[in-house]
């Protein structure tokens, strides 16, 4: 039987950002495909439980900040705890990545990752047209031509479906992995996803 792993995620965040390759890498090691779907936080969380970081409890907001250093260390991935565009709106950057994904599915990963490295790497706003362009070309694709999809009503619906199906399925946080109906929530989950993977 085929192994495919639905991937939910938003780029403006930092653990789909820490997880990003690391599940790439995984899902080649093991002989499995993904799907790549990016979806509206800001329609999850409501529905869900979730708060966006401005309304969480101080001590909710310095416990991130430290779980992502120790993370950034970990790891040793270049990542800036507190970037200047960040909290930001990222409806534009998520339909160019599902553009991506429907136009050029090869190069879309290393876009989506091109994108998150913005923000968290580079202190870009992925808000601007120009710096989700500068990801495109970077990953190998026609900025022109992504960013003309992102502003499609088509693009548009596709955002709002796979939101609408990550509600259904359960999805509350970014980056989930759903494998064989089995949600796994969060980049710290991926040695779970792993051995899910390897057997079968």
């Amino acid at each position: 039987m085929a192994k495919a792993v639905d991937y939910y995620l938003v780029p403006a965040s930092p653990y789909a950002y820490l997880g990003h390759q690391r599940f790439l890498d995984i899902v080649r090691k093991r002989g499995a495909t993904m799907n790549m779907k990016v979806v509206d936080a800001g329609k999850i969380f409501p529905v869900s439980g979730g708060l966006p970081l401005a309304k969480r409890a101080p001590q909710r907001q310095a416990y991130r900040l430290m779980e992502l250093k120790r993370w950034r260390d970990y790891l040793g991935v270049s990542l800036i705890l507190q970037p200047k565009y960040f909290p930001v709106a990222s409806d534009l950057a998520a339909r160019a990545i599902n553009a991506a994904v429907a136009t050029d599915p090869a190069a879309a990963p290393d876009f989506a990752l091109g994108v998150m490295r913005s923000i968290w790497a580079e202190e870009r706003n992925i808000a601007e047209p120009e710096v989700i362009g500068a990801a495109a070309r970077a990953a190998g694709l026609s900025a022109d031509k992504i960013l003309a999809a992102a502003q499609s009503p088509e693009t548009a619906a596709t955002y709002d479906r796979l939101t609408q199906e990550a509600i259904d399925r359960g999805v509350f946080g970014f980056p989930t992995f759903v494998y064989r109906d089995e949600l796994f929530w969060g980049q710290d989950r991926l040695d779970f996803l792993d051995r899910a993977l390897a057997k079968g």
